[in-house]
């Protein structure tokens, strides 16, 4: 059975002391659940040191150590204590030119280390408007993940991210998301097989919030959400913990 999955990617957002409050407020409602904080990355030693949910950081070389100036290793990470990484996400994509070959590395670094990936898809508006969407999406899928083995798959889950609908105050209505997220699990299927499609966890990442959490996460192949602006206060994630997990 797939599990229920909620990530928080706070970006560069957020004061170390604004962090920690934050942190342990959201602790105080993520006991038994899926749940991953992807924190900026000098906070990772202290959150870890704290009873609460999964510590993941944002970005990372896939290189295990050397002269990569302001870069973070894998191994680094974890002697901070968290073993989850976010790989792909659109902002890497866009403002840091991370391509798929890019991102294959990246995957290949972080299964290496048996770390927890949250891998981000997703499409720009002008490739929606071409209706190119689904092509689009499982090429980047193809390219940088598609090559790993079903036991390498075990600790990938796949965040479908619609570009368009990240930080515009657009959201992919459910329909939208749950086209997407179905051509994301037949993809699976057909490059492995249905049982390892049904056991991969999608989560949706386009500008998700309380007032349309549980509309998408009432959809069929949606599994969970990739939380930005709405993760920054402890109420609203809240809110969003409950539509998920059926807390209303």
């Amino acid at each position: 059975m797939r599990k229920k999955i909620l990530a928080a990617n706070w970006k560069m957002n957020l004061l170390r002391d604004e962090a920690f409050h934050l942190y342990k407020e959201i602790a105080t409602f993520s006991d038994s659940k899926e749940i991953f904080i992807f924190s900026p990355s000098l906070y990772l030693s202290e959150l870890s040191s704290i009873d609460g949910p999964k510590i993941g950081a944002q970005n990372f070389h896939f290189e295990k150590f050397g002269a990569f100036t302001g870069e973070i290793s894998l191994d680094q990470i974890a002697s901070c204590g968290a073993n989850s990484v976010l790989i792909g996400h659109s902002e890497r994509r866009q403002i840091f030119n991370e391509n798929n070959e890019v991102l294959k590395l990246k995957v290949d670094a972080a299964i290496e280390k048996d770390f927890d990936i949250i891998f981000c898809c997703g499409e720009p508006l002008e490739i929606r408007k071409s209706q190119n969407h689904v092509e689009y999406v499982i090429e980047q899928l193809k390219e940088s993940l598609f090559h790993l083995d079903v036991l390498q798959l075990k600790n990938v889950s796949i965040a479908y991210e619609p570009i368009w609908a990240i930080g515009t105050g657009l959201t992919a209505t459910a329909e939208q998301a749950e086209e997407m997220h179905l051509e994301i699990r037949n993809s699976i299927s057909h490059v492995y097989n249905v049982e390892v499609a049904d056991s991969i966890s999608i989560l949706y990442g386009g500008s998700c919030n309380e007032k349309n959490a549980l509309e998408l996460f009432s959809c069929p192949n949606v599994d969970g959400g990739l939380i930005g602006g709405a993760s920054l206060k402890a109420s609203s994630f809240k809110e969003i913990t409950n539509a998920l997990y059926g807390l209303h």
